[in-house]
């Protein structure tokens, strides 16, 4: 119990400025869980502030199997550009472009940002999936009040799904080489 108190009022500190002479720091703090008997401890909200460049952009990268995305939003009419061409041309299936939109819909924002990435990496598919993550982040970090909604439908979470690597012994990952009985 001492050191819960202890770590509370070092966090008051903190959160005054009065540590040190450092400025507040901003960050969520959960609330800590009290132990039976005790009054619940009342937690501390905390603003978080947006992320954004000097040239009025923010910023993320989005992975998705080997595909890694660097995506940088600024507030425009919607335009999307991939490796300095437009979406049209560099995903030319409509699936591909729907994926890449999804954050824009989730988060009720089509049409309000311009969007400028580069990928490398990957086949077309994890390209859109990287992207896409890669949106999703930079959004939440231009405007934190979407980080719920985004979250809810799992655009900030990495699919940690890759290819499996090949083994020793074995065709590809799994198959066998075939067997020949004489």
């Amino acid at each position: 119990m001492a050191s819960e108190t202890t770590s509370l009022e070092n966090l008051k500190e903190v959160m005054e400025g009065t540590a040190e002479g450092e400025a507040p720091v901003a960050a969520e703090v959960k609330a800590p869980v009290a132990a039976e008997g005790e009054a619940p401890v009342a937690a501390v909200a905390v603003k978080v502030e947006p992320q954004i460049d000097p040239q009025g952009r923010a910023y993320a990268t989005g992975k998705r199997k080997d595909a890694v995305a660097r995506v940088w939003i600024k507030p425009g009419a919607g335009r999307v550009t991939v490796n300095g061409r437009d979406i049209e041309t560099y995903f030319a299936r409509p699936v591909l472009r729907m994926i890449i939109h999804q954050p824009f819909d989730v988060a009720e924002r089509k049409g309000h940002y311009d969007v400028v990435c580069t990928v490398k990496g990957g086949g077309l598919s994890g390209q859109a999936g990287a992207v896409r993550h890669g949106i999703s982040k930079a959004l939440t970090y231009y405007e934190p009040g979407l980080r719920g909604a985004l979250k809810k439908v799992g655009f900030l979470t990495r699919d940690s799904r890759v290819v499996e690597r090949k083994k020793y012994g074995r065709r590809k990952a799994r198959r066998s080489f075939q067997f020949s009985k004489r």
